[in-house]
């Protein structure tokens, strides 16, 4: 089958270690190339529908973060070995690379959107024979990774099973809280900044929802506020609220959450 892309660059096993696979795509909606990260479980040979989850990194990161400094991976293995959610897929895509962090959504003529909503689930079931029949994917993230999964989630809810967020960006207005960028580098190219925004337009037709948020973190009022946004809107979903700061140690405990989220509704 031919490729979607124009040129593809997949690891070769005998040099992957811990389950984890790069990808190099190039891509239109980035002009150029995009990485993805994998976590590709060991299953019967000829199982080729596993469920795709996205794992969207924050502000300053890229492809290899959710797993080399937040375990993502071994979250899912430990998880997957007892049983406790069924093997799946974890796709850890960079967020196109541009300045301090993209937020997801296409501006500066690179279409940051696309990339992840269609060009990361392509390019993850053209070459992992695991996914080539998959027809379940869920996205969640983290700061700005959390903006990107719910806003994303909200505005192509048919593409998505389940949506999560950690420690979430909800308004765009607070990139400025961690990027070298001028806010005005993103407000002048969308009309839907904000996440309730993006969420009452398919309000009736969302994914499954859930996000959490530290009691130490800076966004923990933004993130209440939109819980009791979504409450006066009757849209159902989950909020829950841990000890902890924006920070990897809150992450690397609370993603398992997701994990189990996306296993319920895959």
């Amino acid at each position: 089958m031919a490729s979607s892309f124009k040129t593809v660059e997949l690891s070769d096993v005998p040099f992957e270690s811990q389950g984890l696979r790069f990808l190099t795509i190039k891509t239109p909606s980035l002009q150029g190339r995009g990485d993805i990260c994998l976590y590709v479980p060991k299953v019967e040979k000829g199982i080729n529908n596993l469920p795709i989850y996205i794992l969207l990194h924050g502000v300053y990161g890229s492809a290899w973060i959710w797993a080399l400094k937040g375990g993502a991976h071994k979250a899912a293995e430990k998880l997957i070995t007892s049983k406790t959610i069924e093997p799946a897929i974890i796709a850890m895509p960079s967020d196109g690379l541009w300045g301090d962090g993209s937020a997801y959504f296409s501006h500066h003529s690179k279409n940051f959107d696309n990339w992840i909503v269609n060009d990361v689930v392509t390019a993850v079931k053209e070459n992992i024979p695991e996914a080539k029949k998959s027809t379940s994917t869920c996205i969640g993230g983290l700061s700005m990774g959390g903006y990107g999964a719910l806003s994303l989630g909200a505005k192509f809810p048919e593409k998505f099973k389940a949506v999560s967020g950690h420690s979430s960006i909800t308004k765009l207005e607070q990139m400025a809280l961690f990027v070298e960028e001028p806010l005005e580098a993103y407000t002048n190219n969308t009309s839907l900044p904000n996440v309730i925004d993006c969420i009452k337009l398919n309000k009736s037709n969302l994914p499954k929802l859930r996000f959490d948020c530290g009691v130490k973190d800076e966004l923990i009022e933004p993130n209440r506020l939109l819980n009791k946004q979504l409450n006066d809107l009757n849209i159902a979903h989950e909020y829950e609220e841990f000890d902890g700061g924006h920070e990897w140690p809150y992450w690397i405990t609370h993603v398992e959450k997701t994990l189990k989220f996306f296993n319920k509704y895959k």
